[in-house]
This record gives C-alpha cells, structure tokens and sequence, in this order.
C-alpha cells in the first residue's frame, strides 16, 4: 500500500503519454489529482511538424530527453530539405554519438542560427506546462517529486538495447534478483537520460518506467496475492513491452521487447518460456527486443498485465488495475518507490 507523510508529485514519462499523480497525505488515492497528457516526445514532435509545415529550420535548445515521435519528426524534417541544428546536450536526444546526429544532416552548435529558425526545448520534465496547468485548478505543485524514463545508458558505440539489459542483468546480479534491485536513488551515472532529468529536477526521485509500472501494478490486492505463489507479471506500454516471473520480492526472470513487435501469439510463448526457463536473450534481440534472463524456473499458470496495450496482447490475463486506475500503475510505483527510498 501508499501511505506517504508528504505530498508527492509522480510523472511517468512514456513513448505515447505522460501520466501524472498528485499524492496528499489522507486524502483516498482513487480521489486524487491525476492527468494522462501526451508525452514530452509527441509534443516536441509536433512543434517540429509545424516547423516543416510552415518550411522554417528548426534549433532544439535543452536537454537530452527520450526519442520516438521527436527523432522521426526530425529526420522527416531533415527529409524535407529544412535544416535543423542543435545544441551539444540536445543532440544527444539523436544519439550518444555526435558524429551520428551530424551524419544525420543535424548541425551541432551552442547558440541558434541568425535566422528564422524555430527554437524547441528538449526535455522530460515538462515543469513549467505542468505547474501552469495545475495552478488553473488551484493545485499547489508539491515540493517532493518523482519521475520515471526509460533509460538505455550511455552507449555511443554498440546497441544500446545490449547496454541496457546488461545494466539490468548487473543489478538484478548484485541485489540477489530482488524487484528493488532495479531502482536506485540516484539513478546510475550511466544512466544519461535520467540524470538530465535530475538535473532539472534537483532533489527528485528518478526511475525507470519499466520496474515503476510492476511494482505499482503490485498495488493491485489480487496480483499481490498472486505474487505470494508466484505470477507472471506484465507491463504492455505503448513503446516497450517488460515482463518478469516473480515469486514475493523475488524475481526468477525478465525479458524486455518492443510493444510494436509483439502480437498476442508470440508474447505468450515467451511467457511460457520464461516461467520454464528456457527462453534466452539472444532469441529475444535478434527478433528485434532488448534481451532476458533468468536466474530460475518458475512453475506458474498465473499472468497479471497493466499498461494500454494489455487488452491487446494479453486479454485473457488478469487485468491489474491498482486502485482502480491502470494508467496511473507507474505513478503508484513511484509513490512506493519514494517511500521505500526517502522514508525509511
């Protein structure tokens, strides 16, 4: 359960929507200030598109922030013939290593060009829109604030699909496959996009979307009760698609994929396969996902799935919804998270 003695602002930042939890001490979680906004990378995508629209070059100006919608926005614009510039820290949204952003066609450079170019901030934290839109409605923004991103780790040479699950593999080695072993506070210096984030955002808690969205999914009384026994646990995101065999506290295996890439069929063999053991992560990256492992089989016909793409992948699975709220699971993860991690 969240029981937390500070008000806590949660934002989940994932490929397709921002969800959002405004916690207060004593008041219901199912009455408390939510939104489900799009995510930062659909935004900056659209100021891009009306920059190719409207034919005007275009310098993004802030941060390294997570891709999707914004870098195919960007090379469609590069596409178009209509230059596009940024500064050494926003390019890194492209890639780890400048010399691919400028293969790409970008021009890399610290102040805009003197022209017309439109300047777009690169960023996670959406600070200022939120903090607007919540004083409309009279809200005050908390002074406590956790975030969750998806973070492959600086990997400027080699995939960093294999970066990230051997940074996961690591963890998960050296907190003895404890579900907790996935946080960290603070997060990892590899971890490049969650430490701009904390950058902006000095003082926060910051995490990975993936383990957030299960470990708030384990707010939900029925996937507790199933964890006891062991369950298969799945988060369907939009882009990412994360699952982990889990008996307690303990995990016995995970594998990472790409949301796009799965169908019903195929995600549940892999879940068979995961819960006996046998599935391994080089099938799971050359069919295009991030990897997995395992530490040990996990006899169980049980499977719990939250995130918006759980209907269509896993239907007939128990459909984990804590406090009645499914888009909220990796906010209510963060709130336990903070908890875990600030008030012990």
């Amino acid at each position: 359960m969240i029981d937390l003695t500070t008000p806590l602002l949660a934002i989940d930042v994932g490929r397709g929507t921002q969800d959002i939890l405004v916690y207060e001490p004593g008041r219901p979680v199912e009455n408390s200030i939510k939104l489900v906004l799009p995510s930062p990378t659909v935004v900056t995508a659209a100021k891009i598109r009306e920059a190719t629209r409207t034919k005007l070059p275009v310098f993004l100006d802030g941060c390294l922030m997570g891709g999707g919608a914004n870098t195919g926005a960007i090379r469609k614009h590069l596409a178009a013939g209509l230059p596009v510039y940024a500064t050494p820290e926003a390019a890194l949204t492209l890639h780890d290593d400048p010399e691919r952003v400028r293969g790409l066609g970008v021009e890399i450079r610290t102040a805009p060009p003197e022209d017309d170019a439109v300047r777009i901030r690169t960023t996670d934290y959406m600070e200022p829109e939120l903090r607007g839109a919540l004083s409309l409605f009279g809200v005050g923004y908390p002074e406590n604030v956790a975030i969750a991103v998806q973070d492959h780790g600086y990997s400027p040479h080699r995939s960093n699909r294999i970066h990230r699950f051997e940074l996961m593999r690591e963890r998960l080695n050296a907190g003895d496959w404890d579900l907790l072993s996935l946080a960290s506070d603070p997060p990892l210096a590899d971890m490049t996009r969650m430490q701009a984030v904390l950058r902006q955002a000095p003082g926060a808690f910051v995490s990975d979307t993936g383990p957030a969205a299960l470990i708030g999914a384990l707010c939900d009384p029925q996937v507790r009760r199933m964890a006891k026994t062991g369950v298969t646990l799945v988060n369907a995101g939009n882009g990412h698609t994360l699952c982990f065999t889990l008996k307690g506290r303990e995990i016995h295996g995970l594998f990472e994929h790409h949301t796009g890439a799965l169908e019903p069929a195929k995600l549940q063999d892999y879940i068979r396969r995961l819960a006996d053991g046998t599935l391994t992560s080089e099938e799971v990256f050359d069919d295009g996902g991030h990897g997995a492992a395992v530490s040990k089989p996990l006899a169980t016909d049980a499977v719990a799935v939250t995130g918006p793409n759980r209907l269509r992948l896993l239907p007939e699975a128990y459909q984990a919804a804590p406090f009645g709220d499914m888009m909220l699971s990796g906010c209510f993860g963060l709130a336990y998270l903070w908890k875990v991690f600030r008030e012990r």
